[in-house]
């Protein structure tokens, strides 16, 4: 040892530089390595610390934006919900969206973040390297999160876990058992939405083959639809419906819940851009023209079809655009989201005025407005995007990219086949453990009191 060091003195300074070089080298490769035996645990986590840098513009946008999510559930939804259905259920209707808000919060926290976004598995399922959060800190991630913290993309990613069950309480208001609509919600949540949202956004088989849905168009309002669905027909009809009175007890009510929807799909759609960036104007933009245009087409189809223009209808046109044009908001330049305004109010307001025909009942039209709207966001998505908006997307059919439009129309079926199933089988289940429906006299009684012991007027 000692000679070899005497050797390595006596080299020209030139061979010293090279050999401390390639010292560097090796040390560089061997992290390098470690890193990627270690997957997306604590040695990506160094990784990060090194390459990335959290901008705090960024991170300001997702913070406000994961915000913004929040006030279109509670008070958007619950007020929007609540004011849709009679006096003496407007209680029990916010009160499941609150809980439901609730527990999956902390079910996201526990392990749903996980599985939906941690290191992939199969093209399935995510891992459980980042169960309780473990490794999800204050550093970017390079693939969810590069200019933000980690933590922050999590945030707003529960907002959205959160909201799509909730949706799917308006297609069983007036009838289902309080404990019975939280326990379905939160096995919804893990069972549904966790594996959609891998598969799509986690790096799963359909993001591996090219699916786009910009913030949820099939994650959130496909599934949720297809869901609401097979509730209103496993559950069945309310007492009384058809022959009794069920007009909603509150438009003002109902139009202010719209209201905070309208504000807070800015941050739902313009977030998902996780930065302030063009990307996030442009789906700004989007939203805007697609809730204006959707209000119009509806009170237009409305006023064509009734002989009368309603508050609910435009009130239901807006959501209606909101929601269809939510997948493809960060792909789409603003004449396409006018046009997509435009088809889903006058599609929507015709799958409500069908459901009749078809004899479910869906409570509050989460089928007709987040179901339908989002199978056609999902297609168009297929027919309108452009790299030119978004050069992160892909080109649409209108755009010469036939491939892709099949893989969305692939996205679509896959989506709700996945969630009818699903959904049926986690009603059977809940049904066992609970009960799915109050009693006749306790919905003659109305949820407020029967099940909470309250009544929201005096």
């Amino acid at each position: 040892m000692k000679g070899e060091a005497l050797g390595q003195a006596a080299q020209p300074k030139e061979d010293m530089v090279k050999a401390s070089a390639q010292r560097k080298t090796v040390i560089v490769g061997a992290a390098a390595g470690l890193v990627l035996l270690t997957g997306l645990g604590g040695g990506q986590a160094w990784a990060d610390a090194t390459t990335l840098k959290v901008d705090s513009g960024d991170t300001a946008w997702v913070l406000v934006s994961s915000a913004f999510v929040l006030a279109m559930l509670m008070p958007g939804l619950a007020l929007f919900y609540g004011g849709l259905v009679r006096t003496k259920n407007v209680l029990g209707t916010i009160m499941q969206s609150v809980m439901i808000l609730s527990v999956v919060s902390l079910l996201w926290i526990l392990c749903g973040y996980s599985l939906a976004f941690g290191p992939d598995k199969g093209g399935v399922i995510g891992g459980l390297d980042w169960i309780g959060l473990s490794g999800v800190g204050s550093q970017p991630h390079p693939s969810y999160a590069p200019t933000i913290p980690h933590q922050a993309f999590m945030l707003f990613q529960m907002m959205f876990a959160a909201i799509a069950p909730a949706l799917i309480t308006g297609a069983f208001a007036e009838r289902k058992r309080f404990t019975s609509a939280v326990l379905f919600g939160a096995l919804w949540s893990v069972l549904v939405y966790v594996p959609l949202a891998h598969w799509i956004w986690g790096g799963g088989w359909l993001a591996q083959m090219g699916a786009l849905d910009f913030a949820g168009g099939a994650v959130i309002h496909i599934s949720s639809g297809a869901a609401a669905l097979v509730c209103a027909i496993v559950l069945g009809k309310r007492r009384g419906y058809g022959t009794d009175y069920m007009a909603p007890h509150n438009l003002p009510m109902t139009l202010l819940g719209a209201g905070f929807l309208w504000f807070g799909w800015f941050g739902f759609n313009g977030g998902s851009a996780l930065g302030a960036n063009g990307i996030a104007v442009s789906a700004i933009l989007a939203t805007h023209a697609a809730a204006a245009m959707g209000a119009i087409s509806w009170c237009g189809a409305e006023w064509m079809h009734r002989g009368k223009p309603t508050v609910l209808g435009v009130a239901s046109g807006a959501v209606a655009g909101l929601a269809t044009v939510t997948p493809a908001a960060g792909y789409i330049g603003p004449l396409s989201a006018i046009g997509i305004g435009l088809v889903a109010g006058m599609s929507c307001y015709a799958a409500i005025v069908w459901k009749g025909r078809f004899g479910y009942d869906d409570s509050l039209d989460v089928v007709g407005i987040h179901g339908v709207g989002g199978v056609i966001g999902v297609l168009a998505t297929g027919l309108c995007a452009s790299k030119v908006v978004n050069p992160g997307g892909a080109d649409g059919l209108f755009f010469g990219s036939p491939g892709f439009f099949g893989v969305q129309v692939l996205v679509v079926i896959v989506t709700t086949v996945f969630s009818l199933v699903a959904t049926f089988v986690i009603l059977k289940l809940v049904d066992a453990l609970t009960g799915l429906r109050v009693s006749s006299e306790e919905e003659a009684t109305g949820l407020d009191l029967s099940q909470h012991n309250e009544r929201a007027y005096s």
